[in-house]
This record gives structure tokens, sequence and C-alpha cells, in this order.
């Protein structure tokens, strides 16, 4: 019986060709390494090589593992898919060691103002940001919301809550900028702290606070009691 090569199989059940149709979530482990590997031997496909080795290291929790020997050890591997393969899950362990490290919890007006005081500081216009966080008050999203002066009917709760809804988020800190230096809060300010913060009661995500970033000074409107 003659062996399958990856051109024997229909073009869309080929790993990149659904890859790229589905998305990367959609693929088997077996298919992600037989796209980092690219191709198999003259015998078999790379989707073979693929299952071959998995079933070795009885999946990926032994697979991280592996050594360059180890996996030159199974037949279609050589160096070059063994470094091929070492290096992404290489990177796949940093990405996860940076997303843990990574994440910043809130505590206070002073926690959120320091996490983006050097990035809105120096902004030639009005940016309004929103960060959303879990139970735990810790940054799971950051979201340019609105760019331009701040205007109630402008800056609308839909946006601001559209994204806490889709990333699941127990509560919100919305922050803008003035250019001008100085963070006092503007009568559209209120307005729009007030709406938000009512819009969010209705939704039962929290708004915690709107804060007014300014030169290398902030004022929290919670702490003004707007909230």
């Amino acid at each position: 019986m003659d062996s399958i090569l990856i051109k024997d199989f229909p073009k869309e059940e080929r790993p990149r060709e659904r890859f790229m149709q589905m998305g990367a979530e959609s693929l088997t482990n077996q298919e992600l390494i037989a796209i980092l590997i690219q191709t198999g031997s003259k015998d078999e496909s790379a989707l073979a090589v693929a299952s071959r080795l998995l079933h070795h290291f009885n999946g990926l929790r032994t697979l991280k593992d592996a050594t360059l020997d180890e996996l030159k050890a199974i037949k279609g591997i050589g160096t070059a898919k063994g470094l091929q393969l070492l290096a992404a899950l290489e990177l796949g362990g940093r990405v996860t060691k940076l997303a843990f490290k990574d994440r910043y919890t809130i505590r206070s007006p002073e926690d959120a103002a320091k996490y983006l005081m050097d990035e809105m500081r120096f902004l030639s216009q009005e940016h309004f940001i929103c960060l959303y966080l879990n139970t735990k008050n810790i940054v799971m999203h950051k979201q340019t919301i609105f760019i331009g002066s701040l205007n109630a009917s402008i800056v609308h709760p839909r946006e601001v809550y559209k994204e806490a809804i889709k990333r699941s988020a127990a509560s919100v800190i919305c922050l803008h900028n003035h250019p001008s230096g100085d963070p006092s809060p503007s009568r559209e300010d209120v307005e729009v702290t007030k709406r938000l913060a009512e819009s969010g009661k209705i939704i039962g995500i929290d708004l915690l606070d709107h804060i007014i970033i300014g030169e290398n000074k902030f004022v929290s409107l919670k702490e003004k009691g707007y909230i």
C-alpha cells in the first residue's frame, strides 16, 4: 500500500489551508506540528511524522522537555526540524511567563494612574482609555475608546461596556489625559463619568474610577465623589 503524503490530501484538509481558513485554534496538535516541520519524508507525510512524534513523547507535556538529540531519534526529524520545534516550544514558554509576569493589579487610583502615566502625559490630543479588570482587580485588557475632545455624546457607554462584556470583565477604570497638563475635571468630564457609572450599574459592571492624567499628576473622580 502506498504511503499517503500531504499532497494526497484534499486541499481543504491540509494543515496550512485549514490554518488559513479556520485559524490556529481549530487545528490539532498533530496538525500544528506538521506545519512547523513543514515536510515529512519520501515515505510519509508531515502529519504522519507529527503523529509518531506525539505518540513517542505521550503528548505535549513530555515533548516540551525534549532535547535535540531525543527529537532527532525520531525518524523524519533532523537537526533543522528539531531546532524548529525547540524554538517554537521555547517561544510558547516565554509567552506564558510573560503573560504571568505582566499581570498588573490595581488597588488604588495611584496604581491606575501609574499604569498609564508615562504613556498618556505627553499626548498632544485627549485619549480616552479603558482598563478592563477581573474579579481580583487584575488588568485583563486595555482599549483606546476615543481620541479627541471629550464629549458626553461621543464617549458612549455602549463603546465602553461592549469591550467589558466581550472580555467578561468584572469592572472598568476609565482614564483620559488633559494635554494642558492640568488634570482638573471639566463639566464634560463629570457628565461623562456620571453617565458611565449609571450605565455600569444597569449592566452589572462597576465603573471603579475615572482618572484624569495631567503633567505627572492626576485627579480621581471617585475620590472627588462623582462615582
